[in-house]
């Protein structure tokens, strides 16, 4: 692409491109302005009796007219202590909207959004400042919120959205960017990023609390496999093809997720340690209110500045300057603390017989979920150090990418370029990596909120530097976010409250939902790509009816039972072991009588449960909803079994009577599976 145009080109293009950036803050405003016109407030909704559990959080049930439920986690105010405005209550953190259709059937419900109440629509001062290239900083913060909702950082059910819209942006960048000046293409590529790490780094604060909240002890209103399934989606944001993830694979993606996490934070808290003793440093974990450390802090005793005057000073990994030769320290103005330790040097308390004192400095506090080394998140000495890592690969991008438009597929030097110096990067463990950089910041945010056993001034030492290190113009600061998250709780109540609100919102995701009732796979894509291409302004919706209704509630639960059974097919060698027999059975009664539209992995899993299963009812269970599952890959199925030499008498029996029946009652399969059914009849 030619990157200088004629003058007559650009006027050409130049009212394009202010319309451009007029309609790219008006969309970006549609959000607010929809939202504030479906909030005015009926009568307030008050809360279900809080689930009160001896944590660091609490929870609140509300109703929601129509049929869902609005799921709200506090952290408690002993467990989020700082400088806020206003009256001291517990902090609400994250809201989840479950659809449960109005009754007790927890197959039938479905998780719908997922609300960081921290997470709000920046203002248009905010967005003007996103959109200035190379801003790496926040400009303001929002102080007024208004009445609007606070917006989703996440829709679960609607998991192919985000993707749809990264494949709009990216032709719409190259017909619409690729005709105008660089400093109009910068200006809007620039926003898009600002606005995709924003909410990057909303996920990353809501999975943190739901992390938290998973690994408290006592009843939940959330159940375990919920919060699972919560936290899988928000990994699978970072993925190419996260969305196209089947359910029934949610919990492996989770437990793979969370175990490479502990891992890093395994590799990085050994490294981090074994570095700073080796230099005479002391390391010290953060460790949350579950008892997890995705945090450490490193310090030196004031003591030991003098006796090690001079001496050599290896920073890799530690990336920081010495303190050695560092006359700053020697004089240190900043956060100090005094602590006793033993003739071993080891921390103890200070009625410790023989215990000595030693004046603790703050050198850094690293993230340990980096995937390659320790990531430096404050540098007490030298704020500008972690924003400068910060600011490193984020200038890289934004030159080649939002001002220059390469790509890695647009020429082979560029390729080769960026190819090796991700290789050496990625190589040497260089801690460049911006998602887990997000990641690492939110969660230490989170940290300095809801630990109470941080002194209070290293707390407001360490959010001070946090904010200093801040890249994005939408960005709040810490106090601010406390404000913004109560008074966008109670707009959600009002939300909930109102008729044309929350309760209309659920109805009409249902109606969308009906769609696949409908509708067969070609046709909803094309729907779909009607969705891209009006920007979100045509969405089809099924008339609602009781039919409709009920056609939903079971098509929930076949859902959910299919589900079930694929997981263990797929995950269990001997599913009366693994699993409970009558759940299995209670499954496969429920596809026998209502699977008539199961999916064709279904009919796979099935017939995998029949092979390695020795329960008799399990077996006739597996060959009767293969028969009522009206599709030509349960009929392949059923045939399978039947021409398996291998397979006991009696079940070739009974699956050959089963497909006499299909064939007698006109069901979907093959031409060469109903010759083949055909010649099993007439023998």
């Amino acid at each position: 692409m030619k990157l200088i145009r004629t003058a007559l080109e650009i006027q050409a293009f130049r009212p394009l491109a202010v319309l451009f950036l007029v309609l790219s803050l008006w969309f970006s405003a549609l959000p607010t302005i929809a939202a504030a016109q479906t909030t005015a407030p009926l009568e307030p909704i008050v809360p279900d009796k809080p689930v009160e559990e001896n944590t660091g959080f609490r929870v609140e049930k509300v109703t929601v007219a129509g049929g869902s439920e609005l799921i709200t986690i506090f952290a408690r105010r002993t467990y989020f202590d700082g400088p806020m405005q206003g009256p001291v209550s517990d902090i609400p953190l994250v809201s989840v909207l479950r659809d449960t259709l109005g009754d007790d059937k927890p197959e039938n419900d479905r998780l719908r959004y997922v609300w960081m109440l921290t997470h709000t629509e920046p203002t248009f001062r905010q967005k003007l400042g996103a959109h200035i290239p190379f801003l790496y900083t926040r400009t303001s913060n929002k102080n007024k919120i208004g009445s609007e909702p606070p917006p989703p950082v996440i829709d679960l059910s609607k998991t192919n959205e985000a993707v749809w819209n990264q494949v709009f942006w990216a032709v719409f960048k190259r017909l619409l960017f690729g005709d105008i000046g660089l400093g109009i293409k910068a200006s809007g590529l620039q926003y898009n990023q600002n606005k995709v790490d924003y909410r990057r780094s909303g996920i990353a604060a809501a999975a943190a609390v739901l992390s938290l909240y998973q690994e408290t002890e006592g009843a939940k209103i959330l159940t375990e496999a919920e919060l699972k399934d919560i936290q899988a989606r928000f990994f699978l944001t970072e993925k190419p093809l996260g969305w196209h993830m089947q359910s029934e694979n949610l919990g492996r993606v989770y437990n793979k997720e969370t175990t490479l996490l502990r891992d890093y934070r395994g590799h990085n808290w050994e490294l981090l340690r074994q570095y700073s003793e080796a230099q005479g440093l002391y390391f010290e974990p953060l460790e949350m209110s579950d008892g997890s450390a995705r945090h450490a802090i490193v310090w030196v005793a004031a003591s030991d500045l003098q006796a090690n005057k001079g001496r050599k000073f290896d920073k890799r990994f530690l990336n920081f300057k010495n303190p050695w030769t560092d006359s700053a320290l020697l004089d240190w103005k900043g956060y100090s603390e005094v602590r006793w330790y033993d003739a071993e040097d080891r921390e103890v308390a200070p009625e410790t017989p023989g215990a000595h004192p030693k004046t603790m400095i703050p050198l850094a506090i690293y993230g340990l979920d980096h995937p390659k080394i320790p990531v430096i998140l404050v540098d007490f000495r030298d704020s500008g150090n972690p924003k400068f890592r910060e600011i490193t690969r984020r200038v890289l991008n934004d030159l080649t990418g939002n001002v220059l438009s390469l790509s890695k597929f647009g020429g082979l030097p560029f390729f080769f370029g960026r190819f090796i110096y991700d290789f050496v990067t990625g190589r040497r463990g260089a801690d460049l990596n911006q998602a887990s950089r997000l990641r690492a910041y939110s969660q230490l945010k989170l940290l300095v909120a809801l630990d109470n056993s941080l002194d209070p001034e290293l707390k407001d030492e360490i959010s001070e530097r946090i904010e200093s290190a801040t890249l994005n113009p939408m960005q709040n600061d810490g106090d601010v976010e406390a404000r913004i998250a109560r008074a966008q709780y109670e707009n959600l109540l009002a939300f909930a409250s109102d008729p044309a609100g929350l309760a209309k919102k659920v109805t009409d995701d249902r109606r969308e939902e009906m769609t696949r009732l409908k509708h067969g796979g070609k046709t909803r894509a094309l729907i779909a790509l009607g969705r891209v291409f009006s920007l979100g302004l045509y969405t089809h919706r099924e008339k609602d009816s009781p039919e409709m209704m009920a056609q939903l509630d079971i098509r929930r639960q076949l859902d959910f039972h299919e589900r079930f059974l694929r997981e263990v097919a797929f995950t269990s060698a001997d599913p009366e072991i693994d699993s409970k027999p009558e759940e299995i059975k209670r499954s496969l009664t429920f596809v026998a009588h209502n699977g008539s539209s199961a999916e064709a992995k279904t009919t796979r899993a099935l017939a995998k449960i029949f092979s390695i299963s020795k329960n008799d009812d399990i077996q006739t269970l597996c060959l009767m909803s293969l028969y009522r599952i009206n599709s030509s890959a349960a009929k392949n199925e059923l045939l399978a079994i039947y021409k398996n030499a291998t397979t006991a008498e009696r079940w070739r029996d009974t699956s050959a009577r089963f497909l006499r029946l299909a064939l007698k009652e006109g069901q979907r399969m093959s031409v060469r599976d109903a010759r083949l059914i055909a010649n099993i009849a007439a023998n």
